[in-house]
Order: C-alpha cells, then sequence, then structure tokens
C-alpha cells in the first residue's frame, strides 16, 4: 500500500508540474498581448495519514492556478487618442458586439483594463477583438444624468455619429469697451459710437446685436453720460434695450461707472455688472462691468476702443476627433472650435478582482467569488483614472517564467525518477515469488 501511494503521489507530482508548465506555456506565450494577466500555479499538499502505526502513506499534491488580475502592466503610449488603459484600479465596462448588434436589450458587462477602440461602420467605439465600450449617455446640454451604480442597467454601447454637425446658441457676452470722455463734453458735436457684435441662433445662424452709443453733452464741463441703445438685427427696427450710463470722474475712481439706469429691456445688476436683453432666439446675458470698478465699460481720454469683446456660442460644425478624459467623459471636438460631452465611461470596482471568470480577449465576468462590484467615476473613490493614447502590456515577466519552466522541468523530471523507482522496487518484490 505504502508503495502504491508513492507511485500515485508520483502520478499527482507529474499531472502538477504538467498544469504549472501549462500556465507557464500561456504567460509566456501572450507576453506581447496587452492587458492580459499572467497566470501563477501553486502546489498545495494533500496528508492521507499522519504515519500513527509506524507507515505512512502519500497523499501526492494538486495544483491550484490563479489568474492575477490585480497586477497591473506598463503603460505604453500610442497614437490613437480612443486607446484606453486604466491607470491603477478599476475596469472598463465593454460588451461583446455580437450581443450588441443582436439589440436583444442591455448586453452583457464584461470588465477589461485596455482596449484599442475605434469607430466601425455603425459608429459604435470597438476595438479589434471585438469589444464595444460601454458608457452612460450625457444629456443634450452635456451634463450627465444621476445613473445607478451597483447595476449595468444604464450603460449602453457608446455610439457615435462621425457625419454629426453641432451649433451653440450664444447666451453671454462681455463688453470691454472705452467711451471717450471728450464726446460728453460742452462743444462736442454729440456723435454716437457705434459697435456690432455677432452673435449665434438656436440654429447656428449668425446674428448682430447692434449697440449705439450716444453721449450726452453738457452745457458746460463734462456730463459724463451716455445712452446705450441696443438693437437685434434679426428685429429690423426693434428697440430690445435702453440704458443710461453716468461715468465717474473723481480722482480716485475716474473714468469707472459709476450708474446704469434701465430706461427699457432687462434691469441691471450693479452686484454682478449684468443686464439681460431678449433676441430673436432668446435672452442673452450682456456684462458691461460692476459700477466702481475699471472691469466692463470705461470712459477715459478721447479714443472710442473696443478693448475686450468675448462671447460664447459657436456656428454649426463638423465633428473632427473624439477624445476621453481621465474623469471618463468621452468629448467630441468639431472644426467650429466646441466640445460636446457624449458620455461618461465610468470604471468597475470589485472586492476581489482576482476572483472574476477569465474569457477570451482579456476580458472578465464578475462572480460570487469575485463580490459586488461598483461603478465608479475614474478618480473617484479607489479606483483610479482613464488614460488615452495609451495600452496596458502584459504583467508576465518573461525572465521569472523562463526561471519557472526550469524548475518545473526538473521537478517533472525528479517525479518521473520517482515512479521509475516505485516500478524497480514493485519487479523487486515481484521477483521474491521466483
Amino acid at each position: 500500500m505504502t508503495i502504491s501511494s508513492s507511485l500515485n503521489a508520483g502520478v499527482a507530482g507529474l499531472m502538477t508540474n504538467a498544469s504549472r508548465l501549462a500556465s507557464i506555456s500561456d504567460n509566456i506565450s501572450n507576453a506581447s498581448t496587452f492587458g492580459y494577466k499572467r497566470v501563477e500555479t501553486d502546489f498545495l499538499s494533500m496528508v492521507m495519514s499522519q504515519g500513527g502505526n509506524g507507515t505512512y502513506s502519500a497523499g501526492g499534491v494538486r495544483a491550484v492556478s490563479t489568474r492575477l488580475v490585480d497586477q497591473n502592466g506598463a503603460l505604453v503610449s500610442t497614437s490613437n487618442p480612443t486607446d484606453l488603459a486604466v491607470r491603477g484600479r478599476g475596469f472598463l465596462p465593454v460588451a461583446s458586439a455580437t450581443d450588441v448588434q443582436l439589440g436583444t436589450g442591455s448586453p452583457q458587462m464584461l470588465l477589461a483594463t485596455t482596449g484599442s477602440f475605434r469607430t466601425d461602420n455603425d459608429g459604435f467605439l470597438r476595438s479589434p477583438a471585438g469589444h464595444v465600450l460601454l458608457g452612460w449617455p450625457a444629456n443634450a446640454d452635456g451634463s450627465i444624468p444621476s445613473y445607478p451604480r451597483d447595476t449595468s442597467d444604464g450603460l449602453q454601447p457608446i455610439r457615435v455619429n462621425v457625419n454629426l454637425l453641432t451649433g451653440e446658441p450664444t447666451t453671454r457676452m462681455s463688453l470691454g469697451v472705452n467711451l471717450p470722455a471728450t464726446g460728453t463734453s460742452a462743444g462736442s458735436p454729440g456723435n454716437a459710437e457705434n459697435l456690432s457684435l455677432e452673435y449665434y441662433d438656436n440654429l447656428g445662424q449668425s446674428e448682430n446685436i447692434e449697440v449705439e452709443f450716444t453721449p450726452v453733452v453738457a452745457a458746460t464741463g463734462n456730463s459724463n453720460e451716455w445712452t446705450m441703445v441696443i438693437r437685434d438685427s434679426a428685429q429690423p427696427g426693434t428697440v430690445i434695450g435702453e440704458y443710461q450710463l453716468t461715468f465717474n470722474d473723481t480722482r480716485a475712481a475716474g473714468g469707472t461707472l459709476d450708474s446704469v439706469t434701465t430706461i427699457m429691456g432687462g434691469p441691471f445688476d450693479p452686484v454682478t455688472g449684468e443686464l439681460s436683453v431678449n433676441v430673436a432666439s432668446g435672452p442673452i446675458t450682456i456684462s458691461i462691468g460692476r459700477p466702481g470698478t475699471s472691469e466692463g465699460l470705461t470712459q477715459l481720454s478721447n479714443t472710442f476702443a473696443p478693448l475686450a469683446i468675448s462671447k460664447d456660442g459657436f456656428p454649426v460644425g463638423n465633428m473632427t476627433s473624439l477624445q476621453v478624459e481621465e474623469s471618463g467623459l468621452v468629448r467630441a471636438f468639431f472644426d467650429n472650435g466646441s466640445t460636446r460631452t457624449v458620455y461618461q465611461v465610468p470604471l468597475i470596482d470589485l472586492p476581489n478582482p482576482n476572483g472574476m471568470r477569465a474569457l477570451d480577449s482579456q476580458t472578465y465576468v464578475p462572480t460570487p467569488d469575485s463580490g459586488s462590484f461598483f461603478l465608479w467615476d475614474a478618480g473617484a473613490g479607489p479606483t483610479g483614472d482613464i488614460v488615452s493614447f495609451a495600452r496596458e502590456e502584459s504583467n508576465t515577466d518573461v525572465a521569472g517564467e523562463l526561471t519557472n519552466m526550469i524548475k518545473t522541468q526538473r521537478a517533472y523530471s525528479t517525479n518521473a525518477k520517482l515512479i521509475q523507482t516505485v516500478d524497480e522496487m514493485l519487479q523487486e518484490t515481484t521477483n521474491m515469488k521466483r
């Protein structure tokens, strides 16, 4: 019985070392595979008898293999903005392209640490391995709604229309203009100063706000007063705002705006230095500066000078590129200079990443052993961030694997020698009958 148990232990040794060699082979063959997580095979002894009666029965050994999903590989840079890698803890949500194309509902969420994604013929961000990146769709204004974090139900395949056109209406303007102080002096001709400001309506069309500054000429000295009349080119002949401007001429605050009186249009707010007028496409807030400050409108010297004019809004433009930020926000860039948030890619975290079930092409599925998953904003909580223009290399150490291969080969040969020795001993036992 003891000799037979020795034979069984030798056979178990051959099998376990063969298992370790298989994992080593996988690790070495995938040393250049992006996102590959190496497999580590450990041996556990099996005790069948404690030898209390003067005999000992060999229990042998068994192999336990673990894929080290929680060990990150090095990141390498690429030239594709939608090559993504996770820097730190967390996983990217992806789905099988076949599952997405079937359109049977929410595709099964798979997890990956890296991927090279490009738009396919249907506009999906898809990797060469056939995985589509998942994310939360943004609202029309670029904000991300509140989605459940303990389920993948809110995730959708990221689909981008590369022929997307976009325009952004103008909603705010800021005027930094100097009015000539000599314009309100006695004897001045009282000529109006005109300023034309382009804006974009709700359809991306270009219109203009016409601003006319007319000085109030004093009988003697300077009145330091101007009338500002605002018109909209989309409403010909219509005045949409009229304001009386008074400027300060003291030594401490000379040239700054002193007060604004609303004659018609939206009221002026001295706290913010803003007023609002209604153009054909809706309200536009115009900042003219807070009283007593040098921002916005001033009255100095003898020169009319538009010094700093700024506004938001863009004309219609074509999408030129797509990029994922560290926070997971997917932004579309347009040739008119605008940017739109279209999706957000969360990072998924689990208590035991090594407990997940591994699938083909470096993807994983949560299991009861891995624990419940949670969807985090990239860079928040325990997760790392998302790096674009990057891929994660295999975490295989080739030198270490070759060393383990030599050890495994020696161990296998030793177990084979053990079987040969047991066979010779059994042969000697058989010869005793002769």
